[in-house]
């Protein structure tokens, strides 16, 4: 959904914007049973390879795209050709498509997928299904399905939630527990939690361990914990930075923690293509302070050629604080063989 998350959505303090809670309530009944209704009637289908599913119980904002990434970067270590199936949010194209990074533009196959297409196979399907025919067609002998929690279609081998584990300063990962529009959730955390079969809690760089208490939330799961890490140091010199995803305000934190000397910083919408009046006007703000422009990978590969010329993309990948631990469970989980 093309916005940026409201801050407030991640208190848990309900007296944060208490009238507009409230007039959205009757939206999140509706929506949470339209999707529990989804999930209990569809039959799924069982895929000849591996499915590796990689989702969220809340809406963006959590780091499904890169977990998935990296998941696809250990499964090649292993010596395997997984591929990555998405639903091509934000481009035109219905799929199932082979992405090819050089044919492709984000407005044929959407951001995420043309990321991934930049290291292996990765296909774009509005139909998971078709999607997976298409990509064992491929010669894929795993798919990590991107963003699958809450589509029913494909059975899972496992089935894995990542989770925003920054929980400073009174935000919480999960709201209230409210479901959209009147909470972050896109479903109560508890039947969400029901179908999974691991966390990966995704951990800012500066904090040492996940929050006891977060940990705790999920009772018997296994729980592992990542990083989003800089390729790269940013760009020398005073920059202007935008970014057009859930939580923009993490980018313009994150610049400023890896030494970025950051004058301004311009949010969007989430998947939002940059228009010329925005492009002109970040451009403004660039020349005010005779500063560079930065901006994230997702949002890189949106803008056009000539944008691109002007602009530097920051990249950052999500590591496992224990790789080996992650590979070993999903060779207890039958997803890879024993190593």
């Amino acid at each position: 959904m093309k916005l940026n998350t409201p801050r407030w959505w991640y208190s848990r303090n309900r007296n944060h914007a208490p009238i507009t809670r409230m007039a959205l309530k009757p939206l999140s009944w509706v929506w949470a049973g339209v999707t529990a209704r989804k999930i209990a009637r569809t039959q799924g289908y069982e895929a000849d390879i591996p499915v590796i599913s990689v989702g969220n119980l809340t809406v963006g904002g959590s780091g499904k795209t890169p977990i998935a990434r990296e998941i696809l970067r250990l499964l090649r270590e292993e010596g395997y050709s997984p591929a990555a199936l998405s639903r091509g949010y934000g481009g035109k194209l219905e799929g199932p498509v082979v992405v090819d990074a050089s044919v492709h533009s984000a407005e044929d196959v959407g951001d995420e997928p043309l990321m991934l297409a930049r290291d292996g196979l990765a296909l774009i399907s509005r139909d998971r299904v078709e999607g997976a025919k298409a990509a064992k067609a491929a010669g894929a002998s795993h798919i990590v399905l991107d963003d699958g929690h809450q589509n029913p279609s494909l059975i899972k081998t496992v089935s894995l939630i990542i989770v925003d584990g920054e929980t400073r300063n009174g935000e919480w990962p999960f709201g209230d527990g409210s479901v959209f529009p009147s909470g972050p959730m896109r479903e109560p955390l508890a039947k969400g939690l029901a179908r999974a079969d691991a966390v990966i809690i995704l951990l800012p760089t500066d904090m040492e361990q996940a929050d006891p208490e977060l940990v705790e939330v999920f009772g018997d799961l296994p729980v592992f914990t990542a990083r989003l890490m800089p390729d790269q140091p940013p760009p020398p010199g005073p920059q202007v930075g935008f970014a057009g995803i859930a939580k923009p305000w993490k980018v313009e934190r994150s610049l400023v923690a890896a030494g970025c000397d950051l004058r301004d910083f311009i949010p969007l919408a989430d998947h939002a293509k940059l228009t010329p009046a925005q492009y002109d006007f970040i451009r403004s703000r660039a020349e005010v302070f005779n500063a560079g422009l930065v901006t994230t990978e997702k949002d890189w590969v949106r803008l056009s050629p000539e944008q691109r010329a002007s602009i530097q993309a920051w990249p950052v990948n999500a590591r496992f604080d224990h790789p080996r631990a992650f590979t070993d469970w999903l060779a207890v989980m039958n997803v890879i063989g024993q190593t």
